[in-house]
């Protein structure tokens, strides 16, 4: 093999990187979240919304749990669309899972969400 054929060779090496870490960033990119929930939820939290904030603007929560270290955790299951089946022309809807953080003192600390 000549010095040519095994330069060559590395350089196809290193295009092969550079593409795999190109589709790797494309593929994180479009799983960056709901940036229309985010624009919710981030002045919410910076603002130290409460409890009672959420249920009077939001509704109940679906479910209540406590926190191990104290403070309070409120989901909120909502339907986000959907997808219809072509054969039955059925419509299966996406379930959104909101999950908020409440601190002690009832504000919101933090949140994440599925699916929505």
């Amino acid at each position: 093999m000549s010095a040519f054929q095994s330069l060559l060779g590395k350089e196809t090496g290193v295009v092969y990187k550079y593409l795999l870490i190109g589709l790797l960033g494309l593929l994180c990119a479009g799983c960056g979240g709901n940036p229309y929930l985010d624009a919710s939820l981030d002045p919410a939290e910076f603002e130290g919304k409460d409890k009672a904030w959420f249920e009077e603007n939001w509704g109940k929560p679906s479910g209540k749990s406590a926190r191990f270290f104290g403070g309070e955790t409120w989901v909120y299951s909502r339907i986000s669309g959907g997808e219809s089946r072509f054969p039955y022309f059925n419509f299966s809807p996406n379930q959104c899972r909101i999950n908020l953080d409440f601190d002690k003192e009832g504000k919101l600390e933090d949140y994440d969400y599925t699916d929505c």
